[in-house]
């Protein structure tokens, strides 16, 4: 059992590169989701994933519970290729409809710790192979606002956790991929 993250910014070739290992790896591939097509702009990148994926792939679309997903489809002679953490991070931090302050700490929303810890588990646990796709998105300044500070600050400690969970790591940018574990 190997499990892959595949990070890199917007539009780098993550994902391409991602479905180019899932596809090598010549087992059947279960393609879990995480997108929510809340405007017509996601709905056009979720479309355009869609189309690049192998016909033969099972779609399995859950935008919270990945660490049940994973469980459930995770099998020593398969490849579960999930697309992506920091959209299921976006999708855990609007779960819960609270406010996030710009003054004070912001205590993690209850769903999310659930959530992240029950996703950890489930990738320790993992039966068959995992490539994870996340973006990389504390290269920059630090965000105005505090939601904003708080989804690159979940994100870059979700990031952490995955690497060190995984056997393999992989930086893509510009579509090329640069090994950083494994």
């Amino acid at each position: 059992m190997t499990r892959t993250l595949v990070i890199g910014g917007a539009r780098s070739g993550k994902s391409a590169h991602a479905e180019a290992l899932a596809t090598a790896s010549g087992k059947p591939v279960v393609y879990i989701a995480t997108a929510q097509a809340g405007d017509a702009e996601m709905q056009l990148r979720i479309a355009h994933h869609r189309a690049r994926r192998d016909s033969l792939w099972q779609t399995v679309e859950e935008t919270l519970a990945l660490g049940d997903a994973i469980q459930q489809y995770s099998r020593e002679d398969n490849l579960i290729l999930l697309d992506c953490l920091t959209v299921w991070l976006s999708n855990l931090l609007f779960s819960e409809n609270r406010e996030f302050p710009e003054v004070g700490v912001i205590a993690e929303p209850a769903y999310f710790t659930e959530q992240r810890a029950a996703f950890l588990q489930a990738l320790a646990q993992a039966a068959g192979d995992i490539i994870l796709v996340s973006n990389e998105v504390g290269q920059g300044i630090v965000p105005q606002g505090a939601i904003s500070r708080w989804f690159v600050d979940e994100a870059g400690r979700l990031n952490q956790s995955v690497a060190a969970t995984c056997e393999r790591a992989v930086l893509v940018v510009a579509g090329l991929p640069l090994a950083l574990k494994g």
